[in-house]
């Protein structure tokens, strides 16, 4: 058996060894009550490998592939062309192999390609330093959090109404285990205003998303100035990465910390991970920067090499005293990043984006000539939101029934009254103008 090697040959010598004549005598410590008195009644018996691998297809026929549809979900997670060079280079044996390198100077391929990657990373975001890396872009935002606290001593935190409602979770879940005070405005397209007025003298941070979850570009300039003048840091989110093809990235406008999600670049959407979180900072706060950052030296001789360094922050080293007890980083995704940035360039990376844009506008037009329909702003990137006559969950489920995956109502993402009838929509390079006007003709028809 391939799964089952051991014979009851093996299991004698075994339970012989150990001194019991059982595999019952095991358990003689858990409770009578607590064990099983036979097979758990809600699962099949065993099967042989072809009957279960018939009834996995049957259930995955159930679902509706991404690439088989007019596809427009995003939300935070967004469908790319991934070239098959990089799934084919990240599963070579020494990469997809790779673990947490406790004796980095050990491992010098795997220390190199962190640094690639953050390089990227702090070029991409437009600042100085970056790690390598986060589990994912919603918890690389609740880092982002704590270590503003860390860094001002304070302990209020102000969330934009635009902030994507998951990574609001996320980083509320950290931040009440952190002794933080939460300070959540009201959902809104825009409320930079209302951030400002938020902010006090015991406020650590303002969190900001670009492009927001609604699609909405703004530019933190001002805002970021003006955070900063009342001792405050500015952390901006975002979680669509090919968007810093085209607009100005978070570091230029003046954010203080940058955090977001990678899977755009080199990474499928994969039933909704693993993905990568993007984080990156000033140089000023290096030292209070979550999670690894290899660094770049010469040995001995003079020869270029790798390192992990200021370590203090890993969990090996400090414990309860590190700045962050994130162990394993997602190498695997970050290297697949890396991958896929390299074969761009800077001006395929470009060129990418402009695609992206462009069909994203061909998509609102689209739909936003469609009666009863509202487009809610005319400044985004590849995602967008509308307002539709009815409930958008509704509306999605209608055009699902058609063969379009229409969307993401915002009510997937958080219940609020008066945004039932809000729908995002994200278009990629891999949207085709068939896919356009299938999602106009469709959606008209449901509503």
């Amino acid at each position: 058996m391939r799964y089952l090697p051991l014979t009851p040959s093996d299991r004698e010598q075994m339970l012989a060894k150990v001194g019991v004549a059982s595999i019952e005598d095991l358990f003689l410590d858990v409770p009578e009550i607590a064990r099983l008195d036979g097979p758990i009644h809600d699962l099949p018996f065993a099967q042989g490998e072809l009957a279960v691998e018939r009834h996995m297809q049957r259930l995955s026929n159930g679902s509706v592939a991404a690439g088989s549809v007019p596809f427009f979900c995003g939300a935070g997670a967004y469908r790319h062309a991934v070239p098959a060079s990089v799934d084919h280079l990240i599963q070579r044996s020494e990469f997809l192999t790779t673990y947490t390198p406790y004796q980095p100077e050990m491992a010098q391929g795997t220390v190199q390609t962190l640094f690639e990657f953050q390089s990227q990373v702090a070029g991409l975001l437009a600042c100085d330093v970056a790690n390598a890396s986060m589990y994912d872009g919603s918890t690389a935002c609740a880092e982002a959090v704590v270590m503003a606290a860390r860094v001002t001593k304070r302990t209020k935190v102000v969330f934009s109404g635009g902030l994507h409602p998951h990574y609001r979770r996320a980083a509320r879940t950290l931040a009440k285990h952190s002794g933080l005070e939460i300070a959540g405005l009201p959902i809104a397209i825009n409320d930079e205003a209302a951030v400002l007025a938020a902010v006090d003298q015991n406020t650590a941070c303002v969190v900001v998303q670009c492009p927001n979850v609604f699609g909405t570009l703004t530019d933190f300039t001002e805002l970021a100035k003006a955070v900063q003048a009342k001792g405050a840091l500015l952390i901006a989110v975002f979680t669509e990465a090919v968007a810093f093809g085209l607009i100005t990235p978070p570091g230029e406008m003046g954010a203080d910390i940058v955090a977001g999600e990678g899977q755009s670049i080199g990474n499928s959407l994969n039933f909704g991970g693993p993905y990568v979180g993007l984080f990156a900072t000033k140089d000023k706060y290096v030292r209070q920067m979550p999670g690894r950052l290899a660094g770049e030296t010469v040995d001995a001789d003079g020869t270029r090499g790798f390192v992990l360094t200021l370590s203090t922050r890993e969990q090996h080293i400090r414990r309860d005293k590190a700045t962050s007890n994130i162990c394993t980083n997602s190498g695997l995704c970050a290297l697949a990043f890396t991958i896929h940035m390299t074969l761009l360039g800077d001006k395929g990376l470009k060129h990418l984006a402009q695609l992206n844009h462009e069909a994203a506008c061909e998509a609102a037009d689209a739909v936003s000539s469609i009666q009863g329909v509202e487009l809610l702003s005319d400044s985004f990137f590849n995602e967008f939101a509308v307002r539709l006559p009815g409930d958008a969950a509704k509306a999605v489920e209608a055009m699902a029934a058609h063969n379009v995956l229409g969307g993401v109502p915002y009510s997937r993402l958080r219940q609020e009254p008066g945004f039932e009838n809000v729908l995002l929509i994200a278009a990629t390079e891999t949207t085709t103008a068939e896919d356009i006007a299938s999602l106009a003709d469709t959606l008209k028809k449901v509503i």
